[in-house]
């Protein structure tokens, strides 16, 4: 039986219980991060006391991160390092999990060296191991330092993390932390992990729950309604996970009242990027996604509505350039130019697109350029179509040839990304997006590849390849790891899969492509992309200047061709 809300509640925020709610290393912190921001918003409207921190913005969690990554590096060979930073959080993860879990050194270590040759596929040494394991040891102490002195400052009642795939080994250690010194602050945990490794009924779930009795409750899904009724005691005390389902798949609809409220973030200097929404989940029903089912409902804010919220934060923070949180931005990216060219005002976005024909149609792409799209993000996966049929993905090579050849005409940056070694990815589908790199390269912003990744559920053939499922690390590391990971007994192996990976960086390496990383690999690719495209848009580097206002939408100008200019080596455009 739920409880009855107490109606006299009193409505004086320094009443009320204070609610914390974080975001703890490591995530690539392009925007602050939306989820608390919207949770601090929806709650203080109901007269909730809110504190917000982003602990990956702080220098000492970032020192840290770049010796871990520097050391590695060190012995990792250059033809096996591959996509260093994206696979090397594996390692990291994993890594920091086995950290604040082991109970014997010695098979700490040996862990630790598996974990390192399943990524990098180079053997370690003891002592290697040691000089890593001494770098978390400082990082662990300055968490638990951090995570103190912000609890005794704020002195919450609640303490709410959002965890991500990257985060979960610092977050599980605050929550322990807390609840050891403060055991009176009640936790919540929330955040995306609930779509991929802690997956609803998957066994990593199941475990999860029984091994972390020192988190109170858990939401999974859009979490501000359901946040709310917690704390107004209208769900049953003793339940501890909580889902949309538990309201009756009520999420909440587009309220200006509802913009993220950024205050307690140093915006301008930590973020790259402002962010912003124009609509959430996702319309499609693909079966490998589980976008749908974690998000709710599909739905999209008024253009008009997104527009003037994003005007407002850029006349708040100065800043042009916006990461847009959607799905998929292909349902609003037309509403959204039109509105924004209409407005006056030159904004620039960044979001996720996917291939289709309305993508290869330059009156679409134009328009969009104009409208201030700044760059996409696509899945492109692949070059060979029996890969893509594998996949289930929907689209041809000739659709993502055209798509990128539309973008890149209108000058908006195309990022791609790449799976490597799907199950029954030949030898000869492999050289075929090779051929492809090779092809579209001066239509290719960014190439991003990642080693297929196995879902024990949530996959579309997850359950086609239960019997060939086998754990990546040995019997028993789940002591130390608390999540298992589970790779396909099929072909490709696994260490074909991240030869692969590296023949494919070497391949982009060797056309010219990037992969950029660091600001000054972001502004090389820039200055390249620039040269390739007389549409081009500015380079992000442009809008960090003081005072800068950038309005070159209004002299984008159409190109025609003569010929197909993916038949070109050079870049160049006829018309």
């Amino acid at each position: 039986m739920t409880r009855q809300k107490n109606e006299n509640k009193p409505a004086d925020p320094k009443s009320r219980e204070k609610i914390l709610l974080a975001m703890l290393p490591y995530w690539t912190a392009l925007v602050p991060p939306q989820g608390i921001a919207h949770l601090k918003t929806f709650l203080q409207r109901h007269h909730y006391s809110v504190k917000t921190k982003d602990a990956n913005t702080a220098d000492e969690f970032k020192k840290y991160y770049s010796e871990y990554f520097d050391l590695l590096k060190e012995y990792i060979p250059a033809n096996k390092q591959g996509n260093f930073y994206n696979i090397g959080h594996d390692v990291l993860r994993n890594h920091m999990m086995a950290h604040i879990h082991y109970k014997n050194k010695k098979e700490y270590i040996e862990l630790v060296k598996v974990i390192v040759y399943q990524t990098y596929f180079t053997p370690f040494k003891d002592s290697q191991v040691e000089r890593l394991n001494k770098i978390l040891e400082n990082f662990y102490t300055e968490l638990e330092i951090y995570m103190s002195a912000l609890v005794e400052k704020e002195k919450p009642g609640w303490l709410g993390l959002s965890v991500l795939r990257d985060t979960i080994g610092p977050s599980l250690f605050a929550f322990r932390l807390v609840r050891e010194k403060f055991p009176h602050i009640r936790t919540i945990m929330g955040g995306s992990i609930f779509s991929d490794h802690l997956l609803p009924g998957s066994p990593n779930f199941e475990d999860f729950l029984k091994r972390t009795p020192y988190i109170d409750k858990i939401i999974i899904g859009e979490g501000q309604n359901l946040f709310l009724k917690l704390l107004e005691e209208e769900l049953p005390p003793s339940q501890r996970v909580f889902t949309l389902k538990d309201i009756g798949g009520q999420t909440l609809g587009f309220s200006a009242a509802n913009c993220p409220d950024m205050s307690d973030f140093n915006v301008v200097q930590d973020y790259p990027y402002l962010s912003a929404q124009a609509s959430a989940s996702c319309p499609n029903r693909c079966s490998f996604c589980n976008v749908p089912s974690f998000y709710g409902k599909y739905r999209e804010k008024d253009p008009k509505q997104a527009v003037q919220e994003m005007i407002k934060l850029y006349e708040t923070y100065g800043m042009q350039v916006f990461y847009m949180n959607d799905a998929l931005l292909n349902l609003v990216a037309s509403p959204l130019s039109e509105e924004f060219i209409e407005s006056g005002v030159s904004l620039y976005w960044d979001g996720y697109l996917r291939v289709g024909d309305p993508v290869c149609d330059m009156e679409n792409t134009f328009l969009w350029r104009r409208g201030g799209m700044y760059r996409v993000r696509l899945g492109v996966e692949s070059g060979s179509q029996h890969v893509l049929d594998l996949i289930g993905k929907g689209i041809t090579p000739d659709q993502t040839a055209a798509s990128l050849q539309s973008l890149a005409n209108a000058g908006i940056k195309t990022t791609t990304y790449w799976v490597i070694g799907h199950p029954g990815e030949t030898e000869a589908d492999f050289l075929l997006t090779l051929e492809k790199l090779a092809e579209w390269k001066n239509y290719i912003y960014e190439a991003e590849c990642n080693p297929f990744i196995f879902g024990y559920t949530g996959q579309s053939s997850s359950s086609a390849w239960e019997n060939k499922r086998k754990l990546l690390y040995p019997q028993g590391a789940e002591e130390m790891l608390l999540l298992r990971t589970w790779i396909v007994a099929a072909e490709p192996s696994r260490e074909e899969v991240y030869s692969r990976v590296n023949r494919f960086v070497g391949r982009c390496k060797e056309l010219g492509i990037p992969n950029p990383y660091s600001q000054l690999d972001i502004y090389e690719a820039d200055k390249r992309w620039k040269m390739l495209h007389k549409n081009a848009v500015p380079a992000l580097a442009e809008f960090r200047d003081e005072g800068a206002y950038i309005d070159d939408t209004k002299q984008v100008k159409n190109l025609y061709f003569l010929k197909n200019p993916l038949q070109e080596d050079e870049g160049d455009f006829d018309f």
